[in-house]
């Protein structure tokens, strides 16, 4: 198990004047944990020179980057987000579903769209990694069963909530995870010092090879 942040957690203070560079930089040096994820809402460019500083930097300073977060990839608008994970070095592009809703032809829509980003996933060397939500399309595992099989691709996996997540467990979905997510009320005690509940997150994930993003919505970064 490895640990990483997301700058969804510090959505307030990148709003406020907070540089990514900034970010990383704390994420390294005082947060100290191992890799971030980059949220598509606070990368302000996506030309190849903006992104290509964010890699460097991420190399610059030992952190890995653990995955690029796009809410709109499953959706027609999200075609080009394979691209921007490619281009920061992400090797997951991480997404909910769409919303759900009543329509019959929604799913079918939803499955085509999946389809076409796991041929694109692996025209660009990108796995796909779907975040189940509520509200949305896949909001637990039997959606995320249903999408597997409808889909059927190996470039499809999912992003898990850590706090249900048993590596122990013999089944088909868990051993899709591809990461792993963790709300936190305190974000640098969890990550810095430990408490309780990082105790118990580390022996259930101590067997997780992948990373665990711990994740508190939001953090205004010095509060």
């Amino acid at each position: 198990m490895k640990i990483a942040t997301s700058s969804a957690s510090f959505a307030r203070a990148l709003e406020a004047g907070l540089t990514q560079l900034e970010w990383l930089d704390a994420c390294a040096n005082e947060l100290e944990v191992d890799g971030v994820v980059f949220d598509a809402a606070h990368v302000p460019r996506d030309d190849a020179e903006y992104l290509a500083q964010l890699k460097k930097a991420c190399a610059d300073l030992g952190l890995t980057v653990a995955g690029y977060h796009a809410a709109d990839l499953f959706t027609p608008a999200g075609a080009a987000r394979l691209e921007t994970a490619l281009a920061l070095g992400a090797p997951l592009a991480i997404a909910p579903a769409p919303p759900a809703g009543d329509d019959p032809a929604a799913w079918s829509a939803f499955v085509e769209i999946a389809s076409a980003r796991a041929r694109e996933a692996k025209r660009v060397n990108v796995t796909l990694a779907l975040l189940p939500r509520g509200g949305t399309a896949c909001a637990n595992d039997a959606d995320l069963r249903r999408l597997a099989k409808d889909v059927d691709s190996a470039w499809l996996r999912f992003a898990f909530d850590a706090a249900a997540l048993d590596p122990h467990t013999d089944d088909a979905m868990r051993r899709k995870a591809a990461i792993a997510w963790h709300d936190v009320a305190d974000l640098a005690t969890f990550a810095r010092e430990g408490d309780g509940a990082a105790d118990a997150l580390v022996r259930r994930l101590a067997r997780f090879r992948g990373f665990v993003v711990l994740e508190t919505y939001p953090v205004a970064y010095g509060d």
